[in-house]
């Protein structure tokens, strides 16, 4: 049932009462027939054998008693048989009720005491139930005779001939009747059900200026009203969050300014110091380049939001391009005691931005080193859909009920921030943007105790240029 929409389920609601109308039609005539009619029957043979044998107490049964008795017989709806002996009975009634003897030893007993005994069942050759009974005829010195009433018992097609049709005529008139209720329900609920269900997924892709019409009283105006309170309040913080990264851009555009003008400072006055201190000083001028183009990023990426974002696409050798990323980190690898396995194929050319792709991988990188606790695996080759690149750490996994955020905006796996992984949860954000900008695809698996990242990118994809 949980996997039926509204729609099928009201179709189910008006099968299922429709089944259900039948089959307590079936029960309720059954109930007339077994009930009233049945017992209405053996009310009336029980009347009517008591009476008769009731005159005939103290007497015998004379030709002329016997005559009226079969007058009787012929204009009454019962028939009527009248016999001196029991034994008798099989003759003018030489048929087994339910396969079995008319009357039993038990029959037997309990008529000697005077008692009617009622009898009930399925004659084969009338092809009917019968029902009736058998009544002693007492006389003055014991039992005269005895008097059979019985009558076939009507099929009980038979017996609701009449009502039959007058039940199809209503219940057709009430399912169409509750057929078109339904109808009207089905529009007035359904439809701005559909219609939530279309302005949501939109919401769910960022875009929140759609609003729904909240002018009805009942559920569903309540519903609309609370929709649109909530699509204006996640407009309204997605316009905060906007702001939030502008702020954190200008607070700290000027500070990475002072660290790379000293940094390039401290290199120029110290050409007598030995080249590894100049390597350490160059590294940090090139991290401190890295990091304001990063904020740059995050600018123009307020601006991709809003669709006012161009890439610059040129031929590049991706390969080497990873090669000159990873360099970046031989450092930081030594000095946590990371291996790097690497596979390469250095044949691949696409079709990019050269910069948003370092970009990319040099944020993919940057999280493994920061989560890796031995060993990271990058892995570059050809693929069906253009080329697949992969890059997983072991030590560290992601929780499956995070695996579905990775990506999202501040969104980050490792709630305290430390020195060795602290970070904005910006980078993988940035690279899901720019990965969907290239028309390539991102994801993020677990598998044993790594954690992989796996992007692929069309060869040359079809970039919509737009002017900023």
């Amino acid at each position: 049932m949980n996997n039926l929409n509204l729609s099928k389920k009201m179709l189910l609601v008006f099968v299922g009462s429709i089944a259900c109308t039948i089959l307590f039609s079936f029960f309720f005539i059954h109930y007339l027939y077994t009930d009233l009619y049945k017992e209405r029957i053996k009310e009336s043979i029980i009347y009517q054998g008591n009476r008769t044998a009731a005159h005939y107490h103290y007497g015998e049964l004379s030709d002329s008693i016997i005559e009226k008795i079969q007058w009787y017989n012929i204009v009454s709806e019962y028939e009527i048989i009248v016999v001196d002996r029991l034994d008798d009975l099989t003759s003018y009634f030489p048929y087994q009720l339910d396969y079995q003897s008319l009357v039993n030893e038990s029959d037997q007993e309990t008529l000697e005491t005077g008692q009617p005994v009622m009898k009930e069942g399925y004659v084969e050759e009338l092809n009917r139930e019968i029902f009736g009974g058998i009544f002693p005829i007492k006389g003055e010195n014991g039992l005269i005779g005895f008097i059979y009433i019985y009558v076939p018992l009507a099929a009980i097609q038979d017996v609701f001939r009449d009502s039959v049709p007058i039940m199809l005529i209503v219940g057709s008139a009430f399912f169409a009747i509750l057929f078109f209720i339904l109808q009207r329900v089905w529009r007035s609920l359904f439809e701005p059900l559909q219609t939530l269900q279309t302005y949501s997924e939109k919401v769910s892709k960022g875009d929140y200026s759609n609003r729904l019409d909240s002018e009805r009283n009942d559920e569903i105006g309540k519903l609309s009203t609370a929709f649109n309170s909530m699509s204006r309040s996640l407009e309204e913080q997605d316009q905060r969050k906007k702001e939030f990264t502008s702020n954190i851009v200008h607070e700290l555009r000027t500070p990475l300014t002072y660290i790379s003008g000293y940094a390039q400072l401290s290199r120029d006055k110290i050409d007598h110091s030995s080249e590894e201190v100049k390597q350490y000083l160059s590294t940090i001028e090139k991290e401190t380049e890295r990091l304001k183009k990063l904020i740059h990023d995050l600018v123009e990426l307020n601006h991709l939001e809003q669709d006012l974002y161009t890439l610059e696409t040129e031929p590049i050798a991706i390969a080497q391009l990873l090669l000159d990323t990873l360099e970046l980190f031989d450092i930081r690898r030594t000095e946590k005691g990371l291996y790097l396995q690497s596979s390469l194929d250095e044949d691949l050319i696409i079709q990019g931005d050269p910069k948003r792709l370092q970009q990319v991988f040099y944020n993919t990188i940057d999280n493994a080193v920061k989560y890796a606790q031995q060993e990271i695996a990058v892995q570059l080759k050809a693929n069906d859909y253009g080329i697949q690149y992969q890059i997983s750490n072991d030590g560290v996994t992601i929780g499956d009920e995070d695996l579905a955020r990775i990506g999202e905006r501040f969104f980050r796996t490792d709630k305290a921030r430390t020195r060795t992984t602290g970070g904005s949860g910006l980078g993988l954000s940035i690279v899901k943007e720019i990965v969907r900008l290239h028309q390539g695809t991102f994801e993020v698996s677990n598998q044993a105790t790594d954690t992989i990242v796996t992007i692929e990118l069309p060869i040359s994809p079809e970039i919509e240029q737009r002017s900023e």
